[in-house]
């Protein structure tokens, strides 16, 4: 694949975790994020993008949302549990994506706030429709994810590159 290519990533982040005498880590999901976490898969699905690669943060919360997200995918892509994704700054994020081999078309990033959001509003440096209205709007709750295109190589992957393609979120 050339480097040309408009690449994907989808910033997910984990589904509502519950607040047990445990660390911040080890946070499970609560009832409703088992329930929205399957949801954030099928509407991962409808986008119609076939991962290559899924980079999911440590803690118990997201490795339980990919867990149950999954399931609805077509096809389940390569995961790669990464513990520099929890508590990531959004330069942090960026390091981490320019760090992907260049083989990689479509990827799927899965992580916490603040630094989604946050990643997805850098990244975008346009955005389609009402995609960015309704990111802004909704705040980035859990389960949300966004949807950005970006040019060139994972190396070239900087603020303001992509085009924020679309936005889902729970409940709205």
């Amino acid at each position: 694949m050339s480097v040309d290519t408009p690449r994907s990533i989808v910033l997910l982040r984990h589904a509502k975790a519950d607040w047990p005498q445990v660390s911040d880590h080890e946070r499970p999901l609560a009832e409703r994020g088992r329930t929205d976490a399957p949801v954030a898969g099928r509407k991962l699905a409808d986008t119609g993008i076939t991962f290559d690669l899924a980079l999911c943060s440590t803690a118990a919360r997201t490795r339980e949302t990919w867990k149950l997200a999954v399931q609805e995918l077509p096809h389940r892509p390569r995961t790669v549990y990464e513990e520099r994704l929890y508590e990531a700054s959004p330069g942090e994020l960026i390091a981490v994506l320019n760090e992907i081999p260049d083989e990689v078309r479509s990827l799927l990033v899965i992580g916490h706030n603040p630094g989604m959001h946050a990643l997805s509003e850098i990244l975008a440096g346009q955005a389609e429709g009402g995609a960015l209205a309704r990111m802004n709007k909704g705040g980035f709750p859990t389960s949300a994810f966004s949807v950005l295109s970006v040019p060139g190589s994972w190396k070239s992957v900087e603020p303001g590159v992509g085009t924020l393609v679309d936005y889902w979120a729970p409940h709205d």
